[in-house]
């Protein structure tokens, strides 16, 4: 692939083919130059010499289907999708808006699919920080299900996801971020659910993937136990430094946006 300025190669495939199933893709899948194309988005910002480029687009992945237990999310469907869909509204309100909204432009979420971004669980990833709280799981091509939290911490392999589960369990959510510029990537982003019993916080762009803190509630009598637990969280979390900020500074934020996103969530459980 060529860039509009000067000719530069951005990525050069060799080859391309559209899976006629799944079978066939993950066969492809198996050597190390053969690479899944989804949206492309972050593909095609590396320099890569690729041999075979895997078309999952006629495998009818781009749907989101609700069951009577859970919402299922194919692989192709995209954020902005995702972001738009009534079916996610009726169940999580605006908590994939709140989380999606800032991912580069709408223009980028119309391409970048939920599949790509769940495989490549960035260490900044406003997706993996949201679903992970929801008891999300991830179905693999190879025959695996597995929770989104565990395969978020996972080393990358030659498996390919295909659907993303969420249950129907009544959690409502919250998410927060902060960033030094309105669409630039997370200094730092949360998430928090509750399902009635639980809260189920995350803390991620550390810069390290998230990680979930649960605290059972069935005894809580007021917020200061809340703060208790996500000073907890503050202690316990590593934080880092990068670029866009130290990991004190991080740590310092961390606090501010569980109290931010636990405040949205009380005027949620409110409303209900």
């Amino acid at each position: 692939m060529l860039s509009a300025k000067g000719g530069i190669i951005l990525f050069k495939a060799q080859n391309y083919i559209k899976a006629s199933d799944l079978q066939e893709a993950l066969e492809l899948n198996k050597k190390r130059t053969n690479k899944v194309l989804g949206g492309g988005c972050w593909m095609k910002m590396g320099k890569k010499n690729i041999n075979t480029l895997i078309d999952l687009s006629s495998l009818g992945l781009d749907k989101i289907t609700e069951t009577d237990d859970e919402i299922i999310i194919g692989a192709m469907v995209t954020l902005r999708d995702i972001e738009t869909s009534p079916v996610i509204e009726k169940y999580f309100g605006n908590y994939f808006k709140d989380a999606f909204t800032h991912i580069v432009g709408v223009q980028f979420r119309n391409c970048a699919t939920i599949g790509g971004s769940v495989f490549s669980r960035f260490g900044f990833s406003d997706i993996v920080t949201s679903l992970i709280v929801l008891g999300t799981e991830v179905e693999l091509a190879g025959g695996e299900t597995v929770s989104m939290e565990e395969y978020s911490q996972r080393d990358y392999d030659n498996d390919i996801v295909v659907n993303i589960h969420i249950k129907k369990d009544g959690r409502k959510a919250a998410y927060e971020s902060f960033r030094n510029t309105q669409t630039d990537i997370p200094v730092l982003n949360c998430s928090l659910a509750y399902d009635g019993k639980k809260l189920y916080a995350a803390v991620g762009a550390r810069p390290m993937r998230g990680k979930v803190s649960t605290m059972d509630c069935s005894d809580v009598e007021n917020s200061e136990e809340i703060f208790k637990f996500f000073e907890k969280i503050q202690a316990e979390t590593e934080f880092g430094t990068n670029t866009r900020a130290s990991k004190e500074y991080r740590k310092h934020l961390c606090l501010v946006l569980l109290k931010r996103a636990y405040k949205k969530l009380v005027c949620k459980e409110g409303e209900q």
